[in-house]
């Protein structure tokens, strides 16, 4: 194994973190998917762990290859990306894939996969605000200059993609504010704009609701978390079995034995989280709550240590935004926030949505990179 860690660079510790939960991910799916497996593809239960498995070795070459980039690049083409994004998200919006009753998906040519374009716009969103926070200090005293630069970007973005993806949007939009925050822009302005958008958001959701075709879905969804709902409710389904499977669990879990309740629809994704408590118990959800916030501990700790504001707003915004997505995952599951839809980041079954995670950690990796070389650079410079 000498070579291998000899090739990789970076915090090993998040090298470490990553790769377990992708191992612990693997019996997950398999479990998790046998009803898929009988209903879709014959009988085939290996079929879903298979494709799980070859996407996250995929996975780990992108982590590779772009902990392998000089970051500083990123910052250069983050316009580009911005200015591919608005594009994409019209064209979801007029001709995305319909799954699960929301337009949230375009299908890749060729390799015949779909992605979120809302993963492509966090990313890019993420690399513009790191970018412009390190380049525009000198003006986060102007609101109309701070809203230009800072908060027009943000607001259009998430425009085009809260209509078919509410939760999504809130936890890009939540992620940025945390990126603003840490590069300096006043907590003033950031009140004011979002005081705003709450007032514009219900102004337009009463008078003109049918621009927002999934409210009926977020309303549901809100009344079936709220103690009038009745437990047999269709909005409780999900959640009530996705308890009871964390209940079956007890302390150390059933090792993938049946147990005695059935698993939630969407046991493999959205509720995961109660099928890895299902099988590992208590104490395999603690150690997994546990791990992401040990990742997010030493990403920060690479966002201190680096020496450019770019690197450590980047590192902050990733690192928060795969930390909100896991434990939005893992509230839903024990009943602490209402349905969803996010995925457990490196454990649940997915495709591009794994390989987006991928990229966000080989950025993160990549600046702890640079931190260990010029720190490496530093302890053999001359007296």
């Amino acid at each position: 194994m000498q070579w291998l860690y000899e090739k990789i660079h970076g915090d090993k510790v998040i090298w470490a973190i990553t790769f377990f939960l992708s191992l612990i991910s693997l019996p997950l799916i398999y479990v998790a998917t046998d009803e898929l497996a009988v209903s879709f593809k014959g009988g085939n239960t290996s079929f879903f762990v298979i494709k799980h498995f070859i996407i996250l070795l995929i996975a780990f070459v992108i982590i590779y290859y772009v902990h392998l980039i000089n970051h500083s690049y990123l910052s250069k083409i983050s316009l580009i990306l911005l200015y591919m994004t608005i594009p994409l998200l019209i064209l979801t919006i007029a001709t995305g894939q319909n799954i699960n009753s929301a337009e949230r998906w375009l299908r890749i040519p060729v390799i015949n996969l779909s992605f979120q374009t809302s993963d492509f716009a966090k990313l890019a969103l993420m690399l513009y605000l790191a970018r412009i926070l390190s380049r525009k200090q000198d003006i986060l005293d102007d609101f109309k200059l701070v809203f230009l630069y800072i908060f027009l970007p943000v607001l259009v973005i998430c425009a085009l993609i809260v209509k078919e993806d509410f939760s999504t949007t809130a936890l890009i939009f939540g992620t940025c504010l945390i990126i603003m925050y840490f590069g300096n822009v006043q907590l003033k302005h950031i009140g004011l704009v979002v005081g705003g958008i709450v007032l514009v958001f219900l102004l337009v959701a009463l008078i003109k609701p049918d621009l927002f075709p999934r409210m009926e879905t977020w309303m549901n969804r809100l009344i079936s978390f709220s103690a009038e709902a009745g437990e047999n409710s269709e909005g409780n389904y999900q959640s009530n079995l996705s308890k009871a499977s964390i209940i079956d669990g007890g302390l150390f879990g059933t090792y993938f034995s049946k147990g005695t309740y059935p698993s939630p629809p969407q046991a493999s994704s959205d509720f995961i989280f109660s099928t890895l408590v299902k099988n590992y118990g208590f104490v395999g959800g603690l150690i997994t709550m546990l791990l992401y916030l040990w990742f997010l501990f030493r990403s920060i700790k690479v966002a201190v240590k680096t020496q450019k504001v770019f690197s450590s707003l980047l590192v902050i915004g990733l690192a928060f935004s795969i930390a909100f997505q896991a434990f939005s995952n893992m509230a839903v599951a024990v009943g602490l926030f209402p349905v969803t839809g996010q995925p457990l980041p490196m454990i649940s079954m997915g495709g591009t949505s794994i390989w987006f995670t991928a990229i966000a950690i080989g950025i993160i990796l990549s600046v702890s990179r640079d931190v260990i070389q010029r720190k490496n650079e530093n302890q053999y410079e001359p007296a």
